[in-house]
């Protein structure tokens, strides 16, 4: 079966070896909702890599960077439908209307449809009253936010998956000046990444104060 092109092209660390759990090893469900950066994308990301990896077709689709309701034509063959960003579609006639279909023909059909949300499900008001019934009738799990150690833990794995040496004091460091979100840290870590290759220097607390213009005075964050 030839894979459907990918509307988002997956990250290149979106696997499941590096998910970090934390308090959401329970999540093998249909329905996925959290806050940004708790790692909806990732997990949607990766269920679509391990389903290529097995010889599957399989596609991911981030619904808020648009395009029209014809992009689920044909999915119902597929193996993995993910559907990132629902809720920026709820209110949209013509993607509920393109969802429902997909919903129903895969009943039929050995494929697997996962969707994520930021808001909870109970709250999205879907233009479609049938397609809203159906979705909240399969299972619904919520994503959390990682503790510190969790965050640490994340950041150490990305770098290693990238070649990076992390301490574990710089990696502690930058996660208690950085915000809680894994976008924002990941997103630092690319940047932090760069700028040790650019000075052939190793990623260590004073060098990341240099890189983020602190002094050595700089007051510890929460």
């Amino acid at each position: 079966m030839q894979q459907l092109p990918l509307r988002v092209r997956l990250g290149e660390a979106a696997r499941f070896d590096g998910f970090i759990a934390g308090n959401n090893a329970e999540v093998v469900g249909l329905w996925l909702w959290g806050r940004a950066g708790t790692g909806k994308t990732h997990l949607l990301q990766a269920a679509c890599a391990a389903a290529s990896a097995a010889g599957g077709a399989a596609t991911y689709l981030d619904l808020e960077a648009g395009g029209p309701p014809a992009l689920l034509d044909g999915c119902e063959s597929l193996d993995l439908v993910c559907l990132d960003a629902l809720d920026r579609v709820a209110d949209d006639a013509g993607w509920n209307a393109a969802i429902f279909r997909l919903y129903t023909l895969m009943q039929d059909a050995p494929g697997r449809l996962y969707v994520a949300s930021t808001a909870p499900p109970a709250s999205l008001r879907f233009r479609l009253p049938d397609l809203r019934s159906r979705l909240l009738a399969a299972a619904v799990h919520q994503l959390h936010e990682l503790d510190e150690e969790g965050r640490i833990a994340a950041l150490e794995r990305r770098a290693g998956r990238r070649g990076l040496e992390l301490p574990a004091d710089a990696a502690a460091w930058l996660v208690r000046r950085m915000p809680r979100d894994m976008h924002s840290l990941c997103g630092m870590l690319d940047r932090l990444d760069e700028a040790a290759l650019a000075a052939q220097r190793r990623l260590t607390v004073p060098f990341l104060r240099q890189v983020l213009g602190e002094t050595d005075q700089a007051p510890a964050g929460p």
